[in-house]
């Protein structure tokens, strides 16, 4: 198996686009059809809220439900197509080095965190805060936010269904791969949550790089 930091090395040499996103930030850009965005986890067990938009009518957005439908399963992982509202692809994972991501949990708000937490994390940056910031850019609002990816977030789910979050088995380096079928605003929330494991509550930066098909 190639290791994580080749992988990497050898994908920076080659990217379109890179970027290292601060812990607790967000961060969005246009992914044209066939582009790869890769996600790096850079010192682990960071959570990655995101979104995704058609470019050509944002009223055409990521549906988790119809992705799990889709897909079959509870979880988000290699070869998982990403659905739109409308029952298009977006996007697919292409790689993954980590095999854990979720889609059901959704993204912390300071409402939320006031009902978990306690009154006094009301005020803390949440990613519901994350995802306005960076969707007023695009003329979209609160009312565009819809239920999230979490890439790199561990939420088992019990025979049940109940679910929780829990400690992050994402490793420093690893990786997710998105390859867009439709061009998309891929919009991320660098999680800056502190209340529960799943950034091991200590929020970190990640890396994204973007890289063009080979026939371009």
């Amino acid at each position: 198996m190639t290791s994580l930091a080749t992988t990497s090395a050898e994908n920076d040499s080659v990217a379109a686009y890179t970027h290292d996103i601060p812990a607790e930030r967000p961060w969005s850009r246009v992914l044209k059809r066939g582009q790869t965005l890769r996600i790096i986890d850079s010192e682990g067990q960071q959570a990655v809220d995101a979104l995704l938009y058609c470019v050509g009518d944002p009223a055409e957005r990521y549906s988790a439900q119809d992705t799990l439908r889709v897909q079959g399963s509870a979880y988000v992982d290699l070869g998982t197509q990403l659905v739109s509202n409308r029952g298009r692809v977006m996007a697919r994972i292409t790689a993954d080095s980590c095999g854990r991501h979720d889609t059901s949990a959704g993204c912390c708000s300071c409402e939320s965190n006031a009902v978990r937490f306690g009154e006094p994390t009301k005020y803390q940056h949440a990613c519901r805060e994350n995802f306005i910031l960076e969707l007023s850019k695009y003329g979209l609002s609160k009312r565009d936010i819809v239920a999230n990816l979490n890439f790199f977030m561990n939420v088992p789910i019990d025979p049940s269904g109940n679910f929780t979050v829990v400690d992050g088995i994402s490793a420093p380096g690893n990786y997710v791969d998105i390859t867009a079928e439709m061009d998309v605003i891929f919009v991320i929330s660098n999680c800056p949550q502190i209340n529960n494991p799943c950034n091991g509550f200590n929020p970190t930066p990640i890396r994204v790089m973007i890289t063009d098909p080979p026939s371009l």
